[in-house]
């Protein structure tokens, strides 16, 4: 979901020293004899538990771990067990590169998480060099899977989630075209290239289908007063905002907008998921809002719908996006093993780009050459405090 982040030289020469320690743990890694001495197989769920992106990563750990519980219930994989090995990398892309330095020493299969792109990056040197595949649930920047600079697919890296250009162009497609909008202001947050990505998509799909974008504001982490700036929105009578951020700052945002009579719709991204919302913005400003997603615990089809009381039955509440994210990961990785046919991360690797159509509670999905998912994405709106499934769009 969050998009990318320049490479500090803190995390390089840490990233060299962990290798330092670590030479020789990649071949060590793909040595299925001990999996098959333990009846176990080591998954790493590398995660943001703390920090700022801390209801992201805890989200997706308990899809995760829902689904490893589901399949070890079953049989596991092969006759062996998922070995969940959680770490928290505390929303920060050094302390990833740590955590999966170690789970390199734990002798892990795969990797799922974290969920920030920025984080996934402070891992990606690590999975690469080891050659261990790491599913990334819902970091949504391209570089994330394809390198910036070189444009070669990074090939231990996969996600499942959509990718900032469809979700960006998937709400101009939804203002212009369900909304009718003609104009827009987009009021982003410019402290992150996921923001900014975001922007950019949905300027170029609204002008392209004619739409005109009368103002273009940004705000940056941590900021809470917007007054000032939706006081200068508020002049420009546009049909559409578009706030593309996270919901620490997009909660208060919609509150202070709406104190000030703005009632347009208001669009954002996935950033913007999080129970947090409605306590902050709340319940009756968050009407006539709208997000792009993967996934809507109102979908009737029936491998949601069981999912959806699974999960409410062991956690006492209704799933959200990246709880299914982060279950989703660990189904698609437990297809790749069985049809690897052993838990060997070279084999697994291959076996993730080979998939095609797979089934998930966020829908049918087919890995594309640069590992992303060929998914179909779901507009949410909110309604009296609930996330309500308005329409889906295929790819």
């Amino acid at each position: 979901m969050i998009g990318k982040t320049s490479k500090k030289l803190a995390v390089i020469m840490l990233t060299i020293f962990m290798f330092s320690i670590i030479a020789g743990c990649g071949t060590k890694t793909a040595d299925k004899s001990d999996q098959k001495t333990s009846g176990k197989i080591p998954v790493g769920i590398n995660v943001e538990l703390s920090g700022g992106a801390a209801t992201y990563g805890t989200d997706a750990r308990d899809g995760a771990l829902l689904a490893i519980e589901q399949i070890n219930a079953a049989g596991g994989i092969l006759g062996q067990q998922l070995d969940p090995i959680v770490r928290d990398c505390k929303s920060a892309a050094d302390e990833a590169t740590t955590i999966s330095a170690a789970l390199v020493g734990e002798k892990i299969v795969a990797q799922i998480g974290p969920l920030t792109s920025g984080d996934v990056a402070g891992s990606t040197p690590i999975m690469m060099q080891n050659k261990i595949p790491l599913i990334a649930p819902a970091a949504t920047a391209v570089n994330v899977t394809v390198d910036d600079k070189t444009k070669a697919v990074r090939d231990y890296i996969f996600r499942v989630c959509f990718i900032d250009p469809f979700q960006g162009t998937l709400m101009a497609q939804f203002a212009a075209n369900d909304l009718k909008a003609k104009t827009a202001v987009i009021y982003k947050d410019s402290s992150t290239d996921y923001a900014k990505g975001l922007a950019e998509y949905f300027r170029k799909t609204f002008e392209a289908k004619g739409g005109t974008i009368v103002a273009e504001e940004g705000f940056v982490k941590d900021d809470r007063d917007f007054k000032a700036v939706l006081t200068k929105i508020k002049t420009k009578n546009a049909d559409f905002i578009y706030v593309p951020g996270y919901y620490p700052e997009v909660a208060p945002l919609i509150k202070q907008a709406r104190d000030l009579g703005i009632t347009v719709p208001i669009g954002g991204s996935d950033g913007w998921v999080s129970d947090d919302m409605v306590k902050v913005a709340g319940a009756a400003n968050l009407n006539n809002t709208f997000l792009t997603s993967d996934f809507s615990a109102e979908d009737q089809d029936a491998k949601v719908v069981k999912f959806v009381g699974d999960f409410k039955a062991k956690y006492n509440k209704v799933p959200n996006s990246f709880n299914a994210l982060g279950y989703d990961a660990v189904q698609l990785l437990a297809q790749a093993i069985k049809d690897a046919g052993e838990a060997n991360p070279e084999k697994v690797k291959d076996a993730l780009a080979k998939i095609k159509d797979f089934v998930g509670v966020t829908g049918k999905m087919s890995i594309d050459a640069n590992h992303n998912p060929i998914k179909a994405g779901i507009i949410i709106e909110y309604k009296d405090g609930k996330q309500i499934m308005k329409t889906r769009v295929q790819p």
